[in-house]
């Protein structure tokens, strides 16, 4: 969880800190150093970083072919420069990256209300948060790039004091194992009824 002192110090005001905190928890991660890399969609492995130098020296050898994502908030590095050579050492400074990852997860919340027609209820904001995590963890938002995207500008949905409640749950979300369970109950049913059939004709 983050520090409140942190939040308060650090994350974008416009975003309560229950949002702050909920945001983080979704997509980002506990080790400012944390970095992970993707190419081609998948996960490439890499040395864990222990110093801020460490670090730096891994987003610069991959950004540029790769998406690396950085920090608290895994913040996408190659938004902060076009070249590697211009990434500072603010990528995995705990308040520097706060900083830039809820100042850029807001302008995505207020790109994904202007989509929704900015609505101001509370109500609506579970859904325009989920999308704007969505967006978040894949960079896009009806296939264009939400980093690189304008700010919109414009107020967004009432934001709740705690945490978000989501609407529904959405297919990822839906328990498995029951439905699986079901359905080899009805299967044992179906032998048992064909076995006793079986059994009638041959008496």
């Amino acid at each position: 969880m983050l520090d409140a002192a942190l939040i308060k110090e650090c994350a974008d005001p416009s975003l309560k800190p229950a949002i702050v905190e909920q945001f983080v928890a979704a997509v980002g991660s506990q080790d400012p150093l944390a970095i992970s890399v993707k190419s081609g969609g998948r996960l490439i492995l890499i040395p864990k970083a222990t110093t801020a130098d460490e670090a730096m020296k891994i987003i610069r050898q991959n950004v540029g072919h790769a998406v690396v994502r950085v920090g608290l908030t895994q913040f996408p590095a190659g938004v902060a420069a076009r070249d590697a050579s211009e990434l500072k050492p603010d990528l995995v400074e705990p308040c520097a990256n706060l900083r830039m990852g809820t100042a850029m997860f807001a302008k995505i919340l207020r790109i994904v209300s202007k989509w929704y027609g900015n609505p101001e209820s509370e109500e609506v904001f579970p859904q325009i948060f989920d999308d704007a995590v969505y967006t978040w963890k894949t960079g896009e938002f009806e296939g264009e790039s939400a980093f690189q995207a304008e700010d919109p500008g414009g107020p967004l949905a009432e934001q709740p004091n705690g945490v978000v409640q989501r609407v529904a749950p959405t297919t990822a979300d839906q328990p498995v194992e029951p439905a699986a369970s079901s359905q080899s109950k009805v299967q044992d049913a179906g032998i048992r009824i064909d076995l006793s059939r079986i059994g009638e004709k041959k008496n």
